[in-house]
Order: C-alpha cells, then structure tokens, then sequence
C-alpha cells in the first residue's frame, strides 16, 4: 500500500514503517525514516549502535521537564505466510481495519508519537521543557542491548527523564480503557535438585531427586508469598517444566531439573516482595528439606508509577481523544519499561487494542489511529505547557 492523500499524516507515516521488515532484532530503516522527521524540528539525534541492535535517541531542549516517549521498531516473526489473509509486510485497510506485521504492536504508536510532536511543536513551538524519543530495534528479542543500553548510557551521562509513555498496546476491549502503570517483577529459577541414580528394584542404594523434592514442591506451592496491594495482585509461583529420568523405566534419575517463576508484586507501603526476599524464602524451603541442590536465578525487575502528573495528564487526554475514562493495571508481561524505570520516577504505557499482537493478521482500527495521536498530543500540552 503506498501514500494517499485521503489518509491522515499519521496513518499514511504508519504505513510507511509497516512495509519496512523489521524482524527483531532488524531496524530496517524504521528509525532512519523517524529521523528524517525529528530533525526538522530541532532534534538532536543521537544513534546508539549496541551489538547488532540500533538504537535511537533524540532530544528537542535543554531544560526540565523532560517528557520521552519510547518504543520499538522491531516486530516478532510473522508465522506461516499463508496463514495471513493478506502480506504481513505489505500493509492494507480492509474494512476499517489496518492489517500488517506490527500494527497494534507498534508501529501505529511510533507513528502517532511523530505526528503528535510535529503538530504541538508547530502549535507551540516556544513549549516550555523538552521532548524526547527512545526507539530501539531490540524489545520483542533477547533485549540486552537496546532500551537498557540507552538508559545506562544516559545515566552515566547525568541525564534524567521526568515523564516517559511507552508505546506499548495495552487497551483490552476499547481503545482507552486501560493504562499499564507498572509491571509485576518476573523472577525466574532453574533448580537442580541431585540424588543417586540406580536400578529401581534397589531403593535402599538409591535416593531419587523428584522424591526428596516434591515436599519442596508442596511447601511452595501451598506458600502465601504475599498478598498484594492497591497496584499488583499476590505473587504468583508456577512451575513450567520439570525434568528428570533416563528414559528406562527400571532406573532412577540422578537428578531432577524445574523450571520455575515468580510474577511477584511490587513492594509497595510495605506491602508486597522483593527479589531478595524471594530468593531467601526459597532457599529457606529447599534447605529446611536438606535438599542437595544448585538453583540459578534470572530476574526482571517490576516498577510502578502512582497516581501523579503523568497519570492524570493523559487519563485526562484519553477521556478528550476517545470518550473513554482508562483504568490503571499492572497486569501482563514485560516491557522495557522495566528499564526506564531506572532513570524516571513516572512511567505508564498507552497504546491500540492488544488483542491481536503476535497473532496471524494483525491489525488496528483505522478510526482508532487519529485519537491515539491526539492523546499523545493532549497530553504533551498539559505537562509542556
């Protein structure tokens, strides 16, 4: 699908970033194009290449307060190609509907994010702060070497964010109804449990793994961990892989593999978990049951924006844009978010419906794009005024 004149500046710019095959961690010269848009107005540009991954940084002003707005370019795989009504890469409207690869998920947010700082820097373009972007090519991968790059890279430098919208989908049944302000942390664990293997008929000369463990199992299945607060639900533990075995059915395994998580609630008014007192109570099960055991850990951290400036700035625009008053949910998986945290006391996620991101055919509301742009926009103009 090429340009039209019919379409809206921002619809017509998301078409343009849709058609580019940005297979994570590819760019595809999707920030190149952002670029070619930022610069005319007075943005610094900063491309930050960590590993294989681009990275984009632009800044428009000196002063406080900085408002960034920050997404991705890169989109996951696209599936089986005959399974999609139409080419993933080759956007088309379809009654009302735009389909591509990376629609909802989120192109439609870059491109709402360039439309929106072109009209309010030409309705004012004396605002008072300053505007940011940050783009990475590395959200839908391993992401290590995009957005959390970015973020050490500026506060080595003494650069802090006051206000940071990620792009991200999180509208459920209309778009509007729903602001992420936070994440619950992830906390993962690989746990090797070790007996002693040998022939089944002989049990007094083995110790088998998945014996010894499953009382473990039981005490942390059975465990309250927490019980939530006024942003997270209680902390959830979940095994998603066990392992163990030879493959014979007279022998007993030497040792037992889980795969475990924890979706942990935030602490918050001293209610809620941490990391480290996750990993504590975990070792303290395992070794009140003398376990023999080595566990290793992975850890994502949670974050959470109150109710503040942010918050209501853009209820505020939602309400205008769309006719729709947005609740507040820390609910779902990941983002980097995550990692602005680290440098910006208020940060929330707003974005199209979420209900066909990595799907086959996925796709936006054509009437949906222009009010995503003027949300962006509104809400540049309370907190930039």
């Amino acid at each position: 699908m090429t340009n039209s004149s019919t379409h809206s500046k921002t619809l017509n710019l998301a078409i343009d970033l849709l058609a580019r095959r940005s297979n994570t961690p590819e760019d595809a010269g999707c920030q190149a194009l952002m670029i070619s848009r930022l610069e005319p107005l007075g943005f610094k540009i900063e491309r930050m290449r960590f590993g294989n991954v681009d990275n984009l940084y632009a800044r428009r002003g000196t002063s406080g307060p900085l408002l960034v707005f920050a997404g991705h370019t890169d989109v996951v795989p696209t599936g089986p190609l005959e399974k999609w009504h139409t080419p993933p890469f080759e956007p088309t409207i379809k009654e009302g509907m735009l389909y591509a690869r990376g629609a909802a998920d989120m192109k439609t947010s870059l491109a709402a994010f360039i439309t929106s700082i072109e009209e309010f820097i030409a309705a004012h373009p004396n605002h008072a702060g300053s505007i940011g972007l940050l783009i990475t090519s590395d959200e839908e991968g391993v992401a290590v070497d995009g957005t959390v790059k970015v973020v050490e890279a500026l506060r080595a430098r003494g650069e802090f964010i006051d206000y940071c919208i990620v792009g991200e989908p999180t509208s459920n049944k209309v778009v509007g109804d729903m602001i992420k302000n936070g994440r619950r942390g992830s906390l993962s664990g690989k746990l090797l449990v070790k007996g002693v293997q040998g022939h089944i008929a002989y049990p007094h000369l083995v110790k088998n793994p998945i014996h010894l463990v499953a009382p473990a199992i039981k005490d942390m299945v059975e465990t309250i961990w927490d019980t939530g607060n006024e942003y997270f639900p209680p902390t959830s533990w979940q095994i998603s892989n066990m392992n163990g075995g030879t493959g014979a059915t007279n022998v007993v395994p030497g040792e037992v593999e889980l795969l475990f998580n924890f979706r942990y609630c935030a602490l918050v008014n001293n209610a809620g978990s941490t990391e480290a007192n996750l990993k504590q109570r975990v070792h303290g099960i395992l070794d009140g049951h003398k376990l023999d055991y080595d566990l290793e850990w992975e850890h994502s951290p949670s974050y959470i924006t109150p109710r503040g400036n942010l918050v209501e700035a853009i209820t505020t625009a939602i309400e205008q844009a769309y006719g729709v008053t947005p609740e507040l949910s820390t609910t779902g998986g990941t983002s980097d978010g995550r990692f602005i945290a680290d440098i910006c006391p208020q940060v929330i996620e707003f974005g199209p419906l979420n209900a066909t991101i990595h799907k086959l055919n996925e796709c936006v509301a054509v009437a949906d794009i222009e009010p995503l742009k003027e949300t962006y926009k509104l809400t540049m103009e309370t907190l930039l005024k």
